[in-house]
């Protein structure tokens, strides 16, 4: 599933009309979404019952319990199953319910094909609330405090099921196979997806249909479900429901080498240990929490006192004319930290201005070519962004402003260290802080953290989220990491910029006032170590600040830049300036099993990566941490516990440790 270069743009959502009953018909498939009798016991029948369901949470063994949809269509099927789900008693596992969707129904008509179905309506306002935009790609959506984890992929099922396939691993207890007729929508329906769906299932997983046209029956035999005939629902006379009987062949990738997949599966931990106190360890070990593990995160000196420690940062992402791995991820890990965040205000987690305001944000521009290729391309994604004038820019941040450039209203800022603490408030995370310099030794199929002679901790996973003390670990001395130095400069509030309604990006940033002072910056300097103020980066982040808000620049320019106060602060980035996500490889044996791309860089090596047993990475998030960490963690949370992940494979590629490994030999730099 690789789009890079593809020009970028939102999905194409579904084109429908409403009958007399007001219930949604699809134009382009010439078919109902749900039965006309009552689509509510339609799904109960065909679904939940047709797939033994909820009964079958009950004896589950283990953590997670997760369904498999082919498309999600007005999210009819989630609700009830979501409903059913709730009302079973504990314990239960967690509800992992993936869906895929070529054509997603806007948030309006969503809003619209559920208003019909008031025992449904308080879990519809939750879902319409965390729905994400219609961007392509794959969007997770977290739901009662993460037990529910909705992962909605804007896919093709002809590309999504192959690429989920591709892992060879199975993941799914419970198909929903959806989407409309065989009749109208033939490729909903082919042997190449109920293949792709085989091989994902559970041993012993099941499916549920409503249709039970006999070719989609020898389909899914050919496939290996033992299938069943059943009573239909209303007016259907018969529906199809069944098991996986003979498990299909893993698919054979003939255009990527599988370094990216562990030769060994671990089983799933009860402990693991976190090291770093900033957003990419607390979002972590919040991750790892919230399915149900013990959590013991180790912290140098203070929680958020190194790169996460300045007092406001931006939710910031960048648009792109096309798409890439660094856009797309950009895009999704930005969507999902805005939901992510607002949750955290709703819930009382965060404190509106106190701790942050998702106020939106303004990156100023210059370039109009691109802005007129955009334009377009976010018909219909206003939600994510928008491309406004300097007028339209002045009116709504409060400032004047002589740019045009992108306005997200799902942005904001947020305090790093407020966000942090709250992460780490849950009963399963033990935090310890000032451990000093922490080294991980591996003994009995454990990892020993190790500071000033003692063993802090022991767990047969650990996390290495430290930042810019990431390679000071000797397993991971290889890794490409560069530290950039960024000086932030504590504005104090001004005339000009008391009216600031919404953080602006330009060179810089700019929010609007926290307890008096705007943090201001920052400056970007790639291999500076100086760990001291510098009056000549104030005067810089002034200067900036001035070129963006020329109004403004008579009293920027009155400042004394000797008496402003600020913090120096030195991220991680790696060479792409995507974050490092994922198992740790055992360097020296990838060095050994895929030397061969050196002579050949094309070269097709069918060999699973050697990874280092229980020790994943998350590190390298750079200037982006407030975006990036929360879906990251999402990332890492589901690799540790054998879930579907949250991304394509070729996006957990991009971000995998190893791919720096890979990209040297075929470079034949190492």
């Amino acid at each position: 599933m690789n789009r890079d270069n593809s020009p970028w743009r939102g999905v194409t959502p579904a084109a429908l009309h409403w009958s007399e009953s007001r219930s949604p018909l699809s134009d382009t498939f010439d078919d109902i979404y749900y039965s006309q009798d009552n689509g509510v016991e339609e799904s109960r029948h065909v679904y939940l019952h047709g797939n033994g369901l909820p009964q079958r949470w009950q004896r589950h063994s283990r953590n997670h319990f997760c369904i498999g949809e082919t498309g999600f269509g007005t999210g009819l099927n989630f609700l009830v199953t979501w409903q059913a789900w709730r009302e079973s008693p504990e314990p239960r596992p967690d509800l992992h319910y993936l869906s895929i969707e070529k054509h997603p129904l806007t948030r309006q008509d969503l809003a619209r094909a559920l208003n019909g179905w008031p025992a449904l309506a308080p879990l519809a306002q939750t879902l319409l609330a965390a729905y994400p935009a219609l961007l392509a790609g794959q969007h997770r959506v977290l739901l009662d405090d993460g037990r529910v984890r909705l992962d909605l992929w804007w896919e093709d099922a002809a590309t999504a099921l192959p690429d989920l396939a591709s892992r060879a691993q199975p993941l799914v207890d419970a198909w929903y196979l959806d989407g409309f007729s065989p009749s109208c929508n033939p490729s909903m329906w082919t042997t190449q997806l109920f293949q792709a769906a085989a091989t994902l299932c559970q041993p012993g997983a099941s499916f549920g249909t409503f249709t039970a046209a006999g070719d989609v029956r020898r389909k899914l035999t050919d496939a290996g479900f033992t299938v069943d005939k059943v009573a239909g629902y209303g007016r259907k006379r018969d529906c199809l429901r069944g098991v996986i009987d003979v498990k299909a062949a893993l698919p054979s990738d003939t255009k990527r080498s599988p370094w990216d997949i562990p030769d060994k599966t671990l089983v799933r931990p009860k402990h693991v240990i976190v090291l770093g106190g900033g957003l990419a360890g607390c979002a972590t070990a919040a991750a790892l929490a919230r399915r149900g593990m013990s959590v013991t995160l180790l912290e140098r000196s203070t929680l958020a006192g190194a790169g996460s420690g300045n007092d406001q940062g931006v939710l910031y992402t960048r648009l792109s004319r096309k798409h890439s791995a660094l856009a797309d991820f950009a895009l999704q890990s930005f969507q999902f930290a805005s939901t992510f965040y607002r949750r955290m205000f709703l819930m009382g987690e965060l404190i509106p201005q106190r701790d942050g305001d998702l106020c939106g944000s303004f990156q100023q521009s210059d370039d109009a070519k691109e802005m007129a290729a955009l334009r377009d391309a976010l018909t219909g994604l206003e939600e994510l962004a928008q491309i406004l004038d300097a007028t339209e820019a002045s009116g709504l941040l409060g400032i004047d402003q002589p740019s045009a450039g992108y306005w997200y209203p799902g942005s904001g800022w947020l305090r790093p260290g407020a966000v942090c603490r709250s992460l780490l408030m849950h009963d399963n995370i033990e935090v310890m802080e000032n451990c000093g310099e922490v080294t991980l030794h591996r003994e009995g199929g454990q990892w020993l953290a190790l500071a000033k002679g003692q063993t802090l901790a022991s767990a047969s996973c650990a996390v290495v989220a430290a930042g810019t003390e990431t390679t000071s670990m000797p397993q991971l001395n290889w890794l490409p990491l560069q530290i950039i130095r960024g000086q932030i400069t504590q504005l104090p509030t001004a005339r000009a910029f008391s009216t600031l309604r919404a953080a602006l990006c330009h060179q810089g940033y700019i929010a609007p006032a926290w307890e008096g002072t705007h943090s201001i910056g920052a400056t970007f300097n790639i291999g500076d170590d100086d760990p001291a103020l510098r009056t000549s980066d104030h005067s810089d982040n002034l200067a900036k600040l001035a070129d963006a808000v020329p109004s403004c620049r008579d009293e920027l320019q009155s400042f004394d830049t000797g008496a402003l106060k600020g913090r120096v602060g030195f991220r991680c980035a790696s060479p792409d300036y995507l974050p490092t996500v994922g198992p740790a490889p055992d360097a020296d044996q990838f060095l050994n099993d895929f030397g061969a791309l050196r002579k050949n860089a094309k070269h097709l090596i069918e060999r699973r990566g050697s990874y280092l047993p229980g020790l994943y990475l998350n590190a390298a998030h750079g200037s982006r941490g407030l975006t990036s960490t929360p879906i990251a963690a999402e990332l890492l949370a589901s690799m540790i516990c054998q879930e579907p992940l949250p991304f394509s494979r070729t996006l957990s590629r991009a971000l995998s440790p190893a791919r720096f490994i890979i990209r040297d030999l075929s470079r034949n730099r190492i």
